[in-house]
């Protein structure tokens, strides 16, 4: 697949019709950045892809839809690879893989002792709603073969999103207590997650603002149709963040 050629900053014209620059695709610092966020995306959809054929052990009347959902995001893994190909960038797999190792361990801990409202909160909602900020701020200025690629990927996402939201909904009441303790325990990891990749995003032009607002949006409208009352999805955010 041939690499972009140009090395001039390209401008795109935004939905309210005002210009923005791009960033210079081509450029050492670009690609240096870009390496280690190509890589935490392509680890995240292996993780995803991991985490959902895992819950079909601890839900097996959903073995089905979730090995679906699974095979969404190797589909995702995949072309986020070829976006690396394209720009000539080799993903930085072990920075990505020391990135998620918080997350894939608190949800393997909870995967052995059957923990599945955790493993859904983990996976479908604080990866997911993490996924999806950042592909949100990423598109407008990624370059055009990625911006195509995660386009049809964050539209995906949000498909994920909603499959572990509407089960824990169903469940909220047998659910809540587990939530609250498990956001507890991995919400500061997203945090502290969003704060390791802030530098190489904002070589993006990704700002760690907007990704923190957008992820926060997510979160916490999930939080809110599976059962959380405004009070509730304001002591869980404060009680975590405090940590």
């Amino acid at each position: 697949m041939p690499t972009l050629e140009t090395s001039e900053v390209a401008v795109l014209e935004d939905q309210s019709g005002s210009a923005s620059q791009l960033p210079d695709f081509t450029s050492a610092a670009y690609k240096d950045a870009y390496s280690r966020i190509n890589a935490i995306v392509i680890e995240g959809e292996q993780e995803a892809h991991d985490n959902y054929i895992a819950l079909g052990t601890l839900i097996p009347e959903q073995q089905e839809e979730l090995a679906r959902l699974a095979r969404m995001e190797m589909k995702h893994m995949k072309g986020f690879m070829s976006c690396g190909r394209n720009l000539g960038v080799e993903a930085d797999m072990p920075f990505a893989r020391e990135f998620f190792a918080p997350l894939h361990g608190n949800f393997q801990a909870a995967l052995k002792e059957g923990k599945v409202v955790t493993c859904l909160l983990i996976q479908a909602l604080l990866i997911e709603a993490f996924a999806i900020s950042a592909y949100h701020i990423y598109i407008p200025v990624a370059d055009p073969f990625a911006r195509k690629i995660t386009e049809g990927v964050v539209k995906d996402e949000y498909t994920h999103l909603n499959y572990g939201q509407e089960w824990l909904k169903a469940n909220f009441e047998g659910s809540r207590d587990e939530l609250m303790e498990a956001n507890k325990v991995n919400l500061p990891l997203i945090r502290s997650m969003l704060e390791q990749v802030a530098a190489d995003a904002s070589a993006l032009q990704m700002e760690k603002e907007d990704l923190i607002e957008d992820f926060l949006i997510a979160y916490q409208e999930a939080l809110s149709e599976i059962g959380f009352s405004s009070r509730d999805i304001a002591r869980m955010a404060a009680a975590a963040l405090a940590i």
